[in-house]
């Protein structure tokens, strides 16, 4: 645990050990609240012009506390059982099958093909999309605004135009669909507010679309563009899954432990002094103090993981990770992000026996994020 300086000259604690996170992300005296447990927002010193804003801002289970977040995820949970992302498998498959006939037709001269682009992005964007009504022409709109969020170097003006915007195209959302709902879980969310008002308040409905539709693709892009990444620079841990000595389901659970798809999650609140058993300066968090989830330094930890935590290896047993949290937060979307990595993982490595990076891995940037944990793009070639 260290004190680390964000954005706007923010403190918070960046906890990267996974043995004290997984005690301070069940711990009933760490809030995600800042209207009750952050002297900062009570204070009135964050503006919409932190490039962090929108993650504290909003109103939905995500920045609730207590009773609250229990109400709101209850409203949402439905949304993603078991049954129904069962039931979502032959539609990620038809999506992944038309993605990579795109694929092979943008790379049948044997011109590089961005991977991130042309399959990462567009799989989960268009599961979430279709899962919750999206227009169409709606999409590159919210993909402009979702980059916004998780760029961490955001000016002033740009950070304070995505949250902004981002109510704009949803409230527009929430307008369209009040007007024809149809079978989708925008029009479930509305008729849970319009039925009971007290279950969820008008900026809760949109705060929570905003959620769902954010965190509901951003990490599956990044799992799949960093799963691709590392069998394409590690050829060993690609023919294990070739000759059956590991899954595929082993090569996404050590993804999500090797380059957690978000790197860090701000923020928590501690509601009290907590100790966390050291000693000395820096074993108690105070009262107020703000705490970054650190996952992808957790997951490469050495004394959780052993010696050889930096390496990425499918046959490693005990992949157990924070990727998706832990505790009451723990990620509703999981399960549907590892359905659309196991379908679309094996049909591009089948179809693309050959396929390759078009550039050297070191000339491969990362996104401009602390929170999002990716590359900016991913160029390979089909063979």
């Amino acid at each position: 645990m260290a004190p680390v300086e964000l954005p706007g000259g923010v403190v918070a604690w960046a906890v990267t050990d996974p043995a004290l996170l997984r005690k301070l992300l069940t711990d009933s005296r760490v809030s995600k609240d800042p209207r009750r447990h952050w002297p900062k927002w009570i204070n009135g010193e964050i503006s919409p012009e932190w490039p962090l804003f929108t993650w504290v801002a909003v109103r939905n289970m995500f920045t609730a506390y207590g009773g609250d977040h229990r109400r709101l995820r209850t409203l949402v949970a439905k949304a993603f059982t078991a049954r129904r992302t069962a039931a979502l498998r032959p539609r990620v498959g038809q999506i992944v099958g038309e993605l990579l006939d795109g694929v092979a037709e943008s790379g049948r001269r044997g011109d590089p093909v961005d991977l991130r682009e042309a399959l990462c992005y567009p799989l989960p964007i268009q599961v979430i999309a279709e899962l919750f009504g999206l227009p169409e022409e709606r999409g590159a709109r919210l993909r402009t605004l979702v980059d916004g969020i998780f760029h961490t170097s955001a000016d002033p003006e740009e950070a304070a135009a995505t949250f902004a915007g981002f109510h704009t195209v949803l409230g527009e959302l929430v307008a369209l669909k009040r007007e024809t709902p149809g079978d989708d879980l925008t029009s479930g969310l509305i008729a849970a507010r319009d039925e009971d008002g007290s279950r969820l308040s008008e900026q809760e409905l949109v705060d929570t679309l905003l959620l769902v539709i954010s965190a509901g693709h951003e990490t599956t892009v990044n799992l799949l563009d960093n799963a691709v990444h590392a069998l394409l620079t590690r050829p060993r841990e690609l023919e294990h899954v070739r000759e059956g000595r590991a899954s595929w389901d082993d090569v996404i659970e050590e993804t999500l432990r090797y380059d957690s798809p978000v790197a860090s999650i701000p923020l928590r609140y501690a509601v009290t002094d907590i100790d966390v058993g050291g000693a000395g300066e820096g074993s108690v968090i105070r009262a107020g103090e703000a705490i970054l989830a650190s996952y992808a330094a957790a997951g490469r930890d050495p004394g959780w993981y052993g010696p050889d935590a930096d390496d990425f290896d499918v046959t490693r047993v005990g992949k157990e990770h924070l990727a998706f949290g832990h505790g009451a937060h723990f990620c509703l979307g999981a399960p549907l992000a590892r359905l659309e990595a196991r379908m679309a993982l094996p049909a591009l490595f089948e179809r693309f026996p050959d396929l390759a990076l078009a550039v050297p891995p070191e000339e491969l940037e990362p996104v401009e994020s602390f929170i999002s944990n990716g590359h900016r793009t991913l160029p390979v070639r089909l063979g």
